[in-house]
């Protein structure tokens, strides 16, 4: 898939993800409607990226998280399996519209679960929630930027003032550097580290929008909230950040070398 059939292709997601819905089963359906179950098949890279940064650029959710964790195992999709959560605890994303309590985002079907699961390859779900949680940031970004333009302050653009256009540079750079790292993933050790530079970048993201934003991104009329939310849900899910920073580190201890740059 080229870079023009994947704009093309993210288009029409796009516009499959912000249209109107009465519950979560329609996202589902309208993702195989599109043929998400076959791009998976054929082209997992290309799928995944595409699917999952739209997911988090319009704030909408589906449960196909379980559908590539399902095909990194050779198993057909449409079934849920345990998924290892921040902390030691184990959650199931439910296909129905049942909505749990993991993380601190209501608006996912997230169950946790009282055992936990049997261990499952993470490198493929670790490069989609990477995906989704760059969209997410993209998404932050794209909001605190038209904030800082279309507001005022001491009869001047907030966008001239050097400190927020600190914290909008820094968001960017963060974002751009965890998109380099997922465009190089392929492997176990490289999705770790990509889905780790990823929340980290969404939690810049979410930290230095909320800034720029003030007050007005607490409210229940902005979108930025949801953004935050989802950003901290999905940062914990296969790993969060913090820990998957540390069993990197555990992990080359282990080997007792670093892999070349170019290898990660």
């Amino acid at each position: 898939m080229d870079d023009s059939e994947r704009e093309l292709l993210e288009e029409t997601l796009r516009k499959a993800m912000t249209a109107p819905a009465d519950d979560r089963r329609p996202r589902e359906a309208a993702l195989a409607d599109l043929g998400w179950p076959e791009m998976l098949a054929e082209e997992p890279a290309a799928a995944i990226r595409a699917v999952f940064r739209v997911l988090g650029e319009t704030g909408a959710h589906a449960p196909v998280l379980n559908d590539v964790l399902l095909h990194e195992q050779g198993r057909p999709p449409g079934g849920t399996l345990p998924m290892p959560y921040a902390g030691g605890l184990w959650v199931r994303w439910e296909r129905d519209a049942a909505v749990g309590s993991a993380g601190v985002d209501p608006d996912l079907p997230l169950r946790v679960l009282p055992a936990a699961g049997a261990p499952v390859p993470l490198a493929l779900g670790r490069q989609a929630l990477g995906w989704w949680l760059l969209g997410t940031g993209h998404a932050m970004l794209s909001l605190a930027g038209r904030h800082v333009l279309d507001r005022h302050q001491f009869g001047r653009p907030l966008a001239s003032f050097q400190a927020l256009r600190h914290k909008l540079a820094e968001t960017l750079v963060a974002l751009e550097g965890a998109e380099a790292t997922l465009d190089q993933a392929d492997g176990d050790l490289s999705s770790l580290l990509a889905k780790a530079a990823a929340g980290r970048a969404a939690l810049i993201a979410a930290r230095h929008c909320q800034q720029v934003l003030g007050g007005t991104g607490f409210t229940a009329e902005h979108e930025l909230h949801r953004h935050v939310k989802r950003t901290l849900t999905l940062d914990g899910l296969l790993g969060s950040a913090r820990e998957l920073t540390r069993e990197a580190g555990r992990l080359i201890a282990s080997r007792g070398t670093a892999p070349r740059l170019v290898q990660l």
